[in-house]
């Protein structure tokens, strides 16, 4: 079975064992290795998910990103805290335009009160945008009239990173080759590799057909071992996936 927390780590232990250095997204920006992987986690529900992630990395002597939206189906106080305490990174998942329906001054001023509330919790240096893939909004364009440097931010995702020479591999839609359903999550890259499914990227990186730097996008939501939450996620993200796919992408 794909996208249990069992095959996460076999992942991981496979990307260890080929060597890679694993990247916070801060750490990547600042001075990138030559053979990085840079996990990045969007915690946009069930929190504990990403605290189990979060536990099984520091075990293993590697770190993450993770990236909390500011809504209480993501936003744990403690679970930030000591997702922290782990020695990883946390970002702020921000959503602001969609929140205040496109206003550019509402969505800019939220955007500073949750970057305050989120610093008081862990230090904070990136950021990267929630798709709301249900919201005719997209947060991004939140930079076309401000700049998030101006708030202390080094880095966010969508912006700072060439991925002609990166690899982004997300588990958009609860599959690896999701871009026909995925509305927000896509970038403008030259590679030609795609995988379907876990397994598939694993096999890659034991034969050495992995690209060097490979950044991952995870939603740990979607990785279960419970046979009823797994089953449940199943379902309803292929229910959402006909949704996007009928009524949002490239609409």
């Amino acid at each position: 079975m794909d996208f249990t927390v069992q095959q996460y780590i076999k992942l991981l232990e496979t990307l260890i064992d080929q060597n890679y250095t694993f990247q916070t997204f801060e750490a990547f920006i600042k001075m990138p290795e030559s053979k990085s992987i840079v996990l990045r986690h969007d915690v946009d529900l069930l929190p504990q998910n990403s605290l189990v992630f979060a536990q099984i990395q520091e075990q293993m002597g590697i770190q993450g990103t993770y990236y909390f939206r500011a809504v209480p189906e993501s936003w744990d106080e403690a679970i930030i805290k000591e997702i922290a305490a782990l020695g990883h990174e946390i970002g702020y998942h921000y959503e602001c335009l969609t929140t205040w329906d496109g206003d550019l001054e509402l969505g800019i001023n939220d955007f500073k009160k949750n970057l305050i509330a989120l610093r008081k919790l862990a230090p904070v240096t990136t950021i990267c945008m929630h798709g709301s893939p249900m919201s005719k909004y997209d947060s991004k364009q939140l930079w076309e009239q401000y700049k998030y440097s101006d708030y202390g931010i080094l880095a966010e995702p969508y912006f700072d990173v060439d991925y002609n020479q990166v690899f982004y591999l997300t588990d958009t839609g609860r599959k690896w080759d999701g871009h026909a359903t995925s509305v927000r999550d896509k970038v403008d890259t030259t590679y030609t590799n795609t995988y379907h499914s876990t397994a598939q990227i694993i096999t890659a990186a034991q034969q050495q057909v992995l690209p060097n730097t490979v950044m991952f996008t995870f939603h740990p939501q979607r990785w279960n071992d419970n046979l009823w939450n797994w089953s449940k996620e199943l379902v309803l993200q292929n229910i959402k996936n006909v949704v996007k796919k009928t009524f949002f992408v490239n609409s």
